[in-house]
């Protein structure tokens, strides 16, 4: 892999991503914790930088918001970017009844039709 496709993280503010993040949906320190299975101090502490989330509660809170954890973490290359945003449409789509994916092909159509 070359130095350029490597994605590089810096967790030094992901505490006020996640509170960002969680203020945006409406949620509580409260209501994460119990979705999460933890306290609401944990939460605070997480969003204060002061404990690291283990894998398995980011992929927890990153279900809990509807985003991929790729999102939640961010900085991700352009190419996976694109791979995550066409999964995401996808499973938008997939939920749609057949009526509803036909007025959505006919909007892309006109969509792309109008540039």
């Amino acid at each position: 892999m070359d130095n350029k496709d490597k994605t590089s993280y810096s967790f030094d503010n992901f505490g006020q991503r996640i509170k960002k993040l969680r203020m945006q949906k409406g949620l509580s320190q409260v209501k994460v914790a119990e979705a999460l299975d933890v306290t609401p101090g944990y939460v605070s502490n997480v969003e204060n930088n002061r404990t690291a989330m283990s894998l398995k509660k980011m992929i927890g809170f990153a279900d809990l918001l509807n985003i991929s954890l790729d999102e939640l973490v961010g900085n991700i290359t352009p190419d996976y970017k694109t791979a995550a945003v066409n999964h995401q449409l996808m499973q938008e789509i997939s939920q749609l009844n057949s009526e509803e994916q036909e007025k959505l092909l006919k909007m892309i159509r006109i969509f792309r039709s109008e540039k």
